[in-house]
């Protein structure tokens, strides 16, 4: 039932570069919590580590191992906003709380510097982002964004370049101008995650491996945690499965499942490149991604391989549509081998706004960061964190948000991502 569990990470560049090492006991014995944390990626663990900073006993279960998800396999950005302009939530909730919502997600960012150096995280964190147009009318779109986020909310820090400014920084000429940010950036996600559950360990969170989460027993106060060996017994537990919640019986998750589409993101990864052509690339080394709705993102590593992904359906060979991908940005990698190819669900929303709240006064959930999950599930961490420490206020404002229903049985989603793949490629072309 649960595909993913008791599986080990898939190979990737990341999995062959991690620096901690660590394996944890699945849970065999009943145990007792003040929270039980459902899943140990970014969301799970953030939300762990701020409970525990307050004293909160904790106790996380992970169905694979830490990171096994999204969390240990994305591009690594770490970006302000939502997928979505912020103008788009002026008009749907209004100034106030778009303005909340803006503030918060730049408290996101702050939050992994925070994390990075209060437990000392090695994960390669490296500062600057760029949002890139392939045509005029795209960079007017990044006029629009800089001016609202400057007008409306006093957000100075973003730069907009033109396509000569960009050319002295990017190696491609394929762009027609960029809006960079110097406070976004991009970072090693499964050594930020791995880190992140160190310093879990450290404050006395116990996390379990390799134990599926499958059942719940809804008490007067408590809940019962049911997993394939055992149970744990908390007075609040937290569902951090993200693109994997369909992996856990329908009972458990009343329904928000269906307010998520899984959505496949595949990155390839070339042999380290010589300091003089990976400085031909990126002379910044920041993080980039386009405006297309299936869009290109791609950076540095620390050791100077070019990661190169892309949000798309599943194809025979993912490795090789990447190289073209990567090709057509960058025709000079010609030669350059490719070394690492791997892939995993993330978890959209219909409208890609980010889905937070609770099935019941003490269940809750946080999902669909709609390819903003580095630095919104360290939000979301936090958020929740407050909520069951009895400060529900910053909750309720993701609360307000709408999320449309993903109607029908799987055979109809994937009908319906078919044809909206199809639908967003012809309005990449044509837009």
């Amino acid at each position: 039932m649960l595909k993913f569990s008791h599986q080990e990470h898939i190979k990737s560049y990341y999995s062959d570069t991690r620096n901690i090492h660590f394996t944890l006991p699945p849970l065999e014995h009943r145990q007792s919590a003040d929270v039980c944390v459902v899943g140990a990626g970014f969301f799970g663990l953030s939300t762990a580590l701020e409970l525990a900073e307050q004293g909160k006993k904790v106790i996380v279960l992970e169905g694979a191992r830490v990171g096994f998800g999204a969390s240990g396999r994305n591009g690594g950005q770490a970006i302000n906003g939502f997928e979505e302009d912020i103008s788009d939530y002026i008009d749907a909730v209004g100034f106030e709380t778009a303005n909340k919502l803006w503030q918060m997600s730049l408290e996101a960012l702050d939050i992994i510097d925070e994390r990075i150096t209060k437990y000392g995280i090695q994960c390669d964190w490296k500062k600057g982002y760029a949002t890139l147009a392939l045509n005029h009318r795209r960079f007017d779109d990044l006029v629009t964004i800089e001016q609202s986020c400057r007008e409306y909310f006093g957000y100075q820090s973003m730069e907009l370049w033109d396509k000569a400014k960009l050319e002295k920084t990017l190696g491609s000429q394929i762009y027609q101008g960029a809006l960079f940010d110097p406070n976004s950036g991009h970072l090693h996600p499964l050594n930020y995650c791995l880190g992140l559950a160190k310093a879990c360990l450290d404050l006395g969170v116990e996390i379990y491996e390799h134990s599926p989460v499958m059942d719940l027993r809804i008490g007067k106060s408590k809940v019962k945690v049911k997993t394939d060996k055992s149970s744990v017994l908390a007075k609040n537990v937290v569902l951090a499965t993200n693109a994997y919640v369909r992996a856990l019986p329908k009972t458990l998750h009343h329904g928000i499942a269906r307010k998520i589409l899984p959505v496949e993101s595949f990155i390839i990864a070339t042999e380290p490149l010589s300091d003089e052509v990976a400085n031909s690339l990126i002379s910044n080394r920041m993080s980039v991604c386009d405006n297309n709705y299936f869009l290109d993102y791609y950076r540095l590593s620390a050791d100077n391989r070019l990661l190169f992904g892309s949000d798309s359906s599943p194809e025979l060979n993912m490795k090789t549509v990447m190289r073209c991908n990567m090709l057509h940005v960058f025709p000079q990698l010609e030669d350059v081998k490719i070394e690492y190819g791997w892939g995993g669900p993330i978890d959209m929303t219909l409208n890609s706004n980010p889905h937070f709240g609770r099935i019941a006064p003490n269940i809750y959930f946080a999902q669909g960061y709609s390819g903003h999950g580095v630095a919104l599930t360290g939000l979301a961490g936090r958020i929740v964190a407050e909520a069951i420490l009895g400060n529900d206020e910053r909750l309720r404002v993701f609360e307000k948000l709408k999320v449309p229903t993903v109607h029908g049985g799987k055979l109809l989603q994937k009908a319906a991502l078919f044809i909206g793949t199809n639908y967003y490629r012809f309005l990449d072309k044509y837009r």
